[in-house]
């Protein structure tokens, strides 16, 4: 059995809740207004209802379920992006979150400027970023590309920058949101590749993917999201199969 202090992730009865507006507004005039003068209604929306689960040290947990099931909110609660409304989150370790597509580049600086600022961003010396520098634009195979402004780069060169700057060391606990899937299929298993390798120096990861067949190639555990509710938690192959045969 783990010990307590192996426990990287613990999510208790989280609830995470939005406020919509409840009537049609034509125009932001109107909804300022509205606002300003509290009368505008909102209707209350739970993104995530009472969830609950732990992660291990160098455990891989799949988060699956259709689009708006709560997997990215889920995951921007971990990060500290969102605070939960109701229950608790603790988290153990350091993050390397790769959650939004190009979330943290600029982009009117160059790439190499990105990579510089992404690193101060992650708390790492300039030193340190010179001494990777060569490693990143390797693994990100953009070696042609890193005097063009980002906002020039397609989402599949933006990912594979973040997700080269993001792995240069080996994080505690490491977050993949879907930005994968816009690479190309060679390096879709380079990055799995990589990970495998993080996995088994004991990082911590969570990832969310379409992919079944992804989750169930990287990951040991897996949790089941429906509309913000916990369907299933547990080992990857039992959780897959029951969400795949839920579709019929």
């Amino acid at each position: 059995m783990a010990a307590e202090n192996d426990c990287m992730i613990k999510v208790t009865d989280a609830t995470v809740r939005f406020n919509m507006a409840s009537e049609k507004i034509d125009n932001l005039k109107e909804y300022f207004v509205k606002l300003v003068k509290k009368e505008l209604m909102f209707q209350e929306f739970l993104a995530l209802k009472d969830v609950s689960f732990e992660v291990k040290r160098g455990e891989a947990w799949g988060l699956v379920g259709t689009n708006g099931s709560g997997k990215s909110t889920l995951l921007k609660l971990i990060c500290g992006i969102l605070k939960p409304y109701r229950g608790n989150v603790e988290i153990h370790g350091n993050i390397a979150p790769l959650i939004e597509l190009g979330a943290g580049f600029d982009g009117e600086l160059t790439a190499t400027e990105n990579i510089y600022l992404n690193g101060a961003v992650l708390g790492y010396s300039r030193e340190f970023m010179d001494s990777h520098y060569d490693e990143i634009v390797e693994f990100a195979e953009l070696q042609d590309f890193m005097n063009m402004p980002i906002k020039n780069y397609s989402s599949g060169m933006a990912a594979r920058l973040g997700f080269a700057i993001a792995t240069i060391v080996r994080p505690e606990i490491l977050i993949v949101d879907e930005v994968l899937a816009v690479g190309d299929i060679a390096f879709q298993e380079k990055c799995q590749k990589r990970m495998q390798e993080m996995l088994a120096g004991g990082t911590t990861l969570l990832f969310v993917s379409h992919a079944i067949k992804s989750v169930q190639e990287i990951c040991d555990h897996a949790i089941w999201l429906n509309k913000g509710q916990v369907m299933m938690k547990g080992e990857v192959e039992n959780v897959c199969q029951a969400y795949m045969e839920s579709f019929g």
